[in-house]
């Protein structure tokens, strides 16, 4: 009797990613609530089998998506941080706003985001994930703020974990404005965040 030919982890990871690619156009088309799992297998071009071998239901395409697009975030948002030598509060501001400038086109994630966000206000699941994962990024800028701090950037005194809160605010803010009201732009939003903090 003859074993069957086993599948790489190269190949398995591959097909898993042709299955998000194709619920993410879905979802950017069509929306999360107004897409079916038929969608997303007829987008894919796979069988219902294969498609559900590796997502059993469309909220755990949701919960991988979302995991992608918060991860891009978050590990952009780590960089920021870490920069060597430290970033002033406000250049890491308008770095930030910049890659979210990249991400509000037709294909960018802060339109996937603005899902993930409306969705996790009615799944519990999801929205323990955000949650989680919003407080890991917050985390990112509280760091950022005591490196500025210890740099002399900052106020000896200053509540880095306050500031931290405040600076992270603005990033999801400038992206909401970006796409739900078309502007401002990042050179204008910087130019107003410099005005508020020299």
């Amino acid at each position: 009797m003859c074993a069957m030919p086993r599948v790489s982890e190269a190949h398995l990871a591959a097909r898993r990613q042709q299955i998000l690619d194709a619920a993410r156009r879905c979802f950017m088309r069509d929306g999360f609530h107004n897409t079916s799992m038929q969608d997303v297998i007829a987008e894919a071009g796979l069988s219902v089998g294969a498609v559900y071998r590796y997502f059993k239901s469309k909220n755990d395409l949701i919960t991988a998506i979302a995991e992608s697009v918060i991860g891009d975030a978050s590990a952009m948002f780590e960089g920021l941080a870490r920069h060597e030598p430290p970033l002033s509060p406000t250049e890491a501001v308008e770095r930030a706003v910049t890659f979210v400038d990249r991400e509000t086109g037709p294909d960018g994630l802060l339109r996937i985001a603005l899902q993930v966000w409306a969705e996790a206000m009615r799944d519990p699941v999801l929205a323990e994930f955000v949650g989680n994962a919003y407080n890991r990024m917050r985390g990112h800028f509280v760091q950022l703020a005591t490196r500025a701090r210890d740099a002399g950037q900052l106020p000896a005194d200053a509540d880095v974990e306050a500031i931290g809160a405040v600076l992270f605010g603005m990033v999801p803010g400038y992206a909401l404005q970006r796409i739900l009201a078309a502007g401002p732009d990042a050179k204008t939003y910087a130019a107003g965040l410099r005005a508020l903090v020299p």
